[in-house]
């Protein structure tokens, strides 16, 4: 979970263009929205994106998106769920 939660930092800077951000900045619990790393709608679009490219997972219901996308952590706790085993 730890080496996934790391390629998440890295995807998220790359997939966002966070230039000024390194993923040593971003704290594995810290909310990725609002008083955390200040995401906003169109980014929540971008880390969609991010993981059917990434992850091939689908987010099915958008209510899953606050819950899924609150933090890295929350993300690969996520993706470790509903990855398709291959």
């Amino acid at each position: 979970m730890d080496k996934l939660i790391a390629n998440l930092k890295v995807q998220i800077i790359e997939q966002l263009n966070l230039q000024d951000t390194k993923p040593e900045d971003i704290g594995d619990d810290q909310p990725l929205f609002n008083e955390g790393l200040g995401l906003d709608s169109i980014d929540a679009l971008e880390l969609i994106v991010l993981l059917q490219q990434h992850y091939k997972i689908k987010l099915s219901n958008a209510e899953d998106g606050p819950k899924v996308f609150k933090s890295v952590k929350t993300m690969a706790e996520y993706i470790t769920e509903h990855q398709p085993k291959v």
